[in-house]
């Protein structure tokens, strides 16, 4: 099939760019992938969920400010915890890096590779690996496209994504 790259960006980027670029582009999936899932189950378990007392209701894009403040900070501390942990896995430390190299991710790092698998998900072979790799790519780019379209939907007419397909 070949590399596809419409809008150039691959052409001046050396190796090390186009790795920053994929880590970037898995992270991104990877995030789109759960925002999917969170908008569809959120909005499914509205008024029926025993968290919060179930008061968290309506288009998932208004369910953030209705979390206590609390919790928010619980939640914004899990995800900078878990974003910590990615930095030092992969990232070389910012102290041993020149300055205009910024974000220079670990030679021995593959982009994505954060080494948690807990259900053991990860093949050994390196065939296998690859397949499994691109569908990841390919479905958090699906993703990607998905959660930008349900944040536009919903902003534009207020209405959840669910309710679209019951009226």
């Amino acid at each position: 099939m070949g590399f596809f790259d419409p809008l150039g960006f691959a052409e001046k980027a050396d190796e090390a760019t186009l790795k920053r670029y994929r880590e970037a582009e898995v992270t991104h999936g990877r995030v789109s992938m759960l925002a999917v899932i969170g908008f569809l189950v959120g909005e499914k378990v509205e008024g029926s969920s025993f968290l919060f007392d179930a008061s968290i209701s309506g288009p998932a894009i208004s369910h953030p400010g209705q979390v206590p403040a609390g919790y928010s900070a619980i939640i914004i501390a899990a995800i900078g915890f878990a974003e910590l942990q990615r930095a030092k896995t992969g990232f070389v430390d910012p102290s041993e890096t020149s300055f205009d190299n910024p974000g220079e991710l670990n030679a021995d790092y593959y982009p994505g590779d954060i080494g948690f698998d807990p259900l053991g998900l990860k093949p050994d072979d390196a065939e296998e690996l690859d397949i499994m790799i691109t569908k990841e790519l390919q479905n958090g780019r699906l993703a990607m496209l998905a959660a930008a379209g349900f944040l536009a939907q919903e902003a534009v007419d207020g209405k959840g994504i669910l309710e679209h397909f019951s009226s």
